[in-house]
């Protein structure tokens, strides 16, 4: 098991989740400091703290068995130990938060059940006081119960996020098997009738020099030809991707949950005068940033908006997700240096949720960074 990785597994860097709910340990010394403990209290006190550390951070990061059977070895130790040290009855409270992440729904119902009249037996057995019937008991079971609905809710995350990544993966390869279609029709023939030419002028040179000078200027005009259909195609590629990543991201961020306004009223009017060049950044911008919004952002809304002011191209994407100040991962760098690339700027607001702005002088015609 590498604890590096898996440490560092969190989406948005290192998970520090567990070493802020260890705090709660503090608890555990209340007893034996009010009672004045000698060094055999104190001694068992560590020694299960120690032990319990082991087994939370296992049952925390680990799924399968072995991450079921430190939860099971975190209500042993609470049940042999609390005797001695009536704190320890909080380890119950850890078992009970781990329980909805580490087995299915129904099953972490019955043991959040069975830690709850596990630990009024106890409890009723050890005579505690007040606070176990009204703090231990009731935290057990709310605790238990909430993280249940937490890690469904994260189990669902977890399975959109993949089956978005596949589709997005399948839309890969279906466009790259589109484009090889085209490319074979468009020069699969042409570039036979070259090579057949260029063969029969090369035999043709030494004994008849008028025919083969014939041939060669065929070649030239069927190659000139079939440049202007890949160029054709080409443009045909582009004039269509903004307009389909837009609809594209629509659909996207309604596959996700996410509520989607897409508002591009000059659309039609841009796809006879933006460049190629200005319209592949910004279809590039769209798709990352959607791709950003399904992930990272935790939005319920987000709204994309396209329009040409009087010298430039402007779109705007919001959301009202989480925002927050994470630095420019690659996606964000990649898409701030083509806009650069053709004189436009990109700014990113984070205050409420994020908004990138994207600004294009509508007379740049310098190629985007490949």
């Amino acid at each position: 098991m590498n604890w590096r990785s898996v440490w560092k597994s969190s989406e948005h860097g290192p998970n520090r989740a567990p070493l802020v709910f260890l705090f709660y340990l503090v608890f555990c010394f209340l007893q034996p400091i009010e009672r004045h403990a000698g060094w055999r209290e104190w001694s068992v006190t560590g020694a299960a703290i120690v032990c319990f550390v082991a087994l939370y951070l296992t049952s925390y990061f680990i799924r399968g068995r072995l991450g079921q059977w430190s939860l099971a070895g975190i209500v042993v130790l609470a049940c042999a130990l609390a005797p001695v040290n009536p704190g320890i009855f909080g380890f119950f409270i850890y078992a009970a938060a781990l329980a909805g992440f580490r087995f299915d729904a129904k099953t972490a119902y019955v043991v959040i059940g069975g830690l709850v009249v596990l630990v009024a037996v106890e409890g009723w057995l050890l005579h505690t006081g007040y606070w176990m019937w009204v703090y231990i008991l009731p935290i057990v079971a709310i605790v238990g119960v909430s993280n249940i609905h937490l890690a469904a809710k994260q189990r669902a995350d977890r399975k959109l996020r993949l089956a978005h990544e596949e589709i997005e993966h399948l839309a890969k390869v279906a466009e790259r098997e589109r484009i090889a279609r085209d490319l074979h029709d468009v020069l699969g023939h042409t570039l036979s009738v070259v090579v057949l030419k260029a063969e029969l002028a090369a035999k043709l040179a030494e004994h008849d020099a008028s025919r083969a000078t014939q041939e060669m200027n065929e070649v030239e005009q069927i190659a000139r030809e079939a440049l202007a259909e890949v160029r054709h195609a080409i443009r045909g590629y582009r004039a269509r991707g903004l307009g389909e990543e837009l609809a594209r991201a629509k659909a996207t961020l309604e596959t996700a949950g996410v509520r989607a306004q897409c508002d591009a009223p000059d659309l039609a009017v841009l796809a006879g005068k933006i460049s190629a060049a200005q319209e592949t950044v910004l279809a590039l911008v769209v798709r990352e940033s959607v791709t950003n919004v399904v992930r990272h952002a935790q939005a319920s809304a987000c709204r994309i908006r396209l329009e040409r002011t009087d010298n430039c191209y402007r779109l705007e994407i919001s959301d009202n997700g989480r925002g927050g100040d994470a630095e420019e991962g690659n996606g964000l760098r990649g898409m701030r240096e083509r806009v650069e690339a053709l004189g436009g700027n990109m700014t990113r607001e984070i205050s409420q949720g994020t908004r990138l702005i994207v600004t294009i002088p509508a007379g740049s015609r310098q190629e985007a960074i490949a």
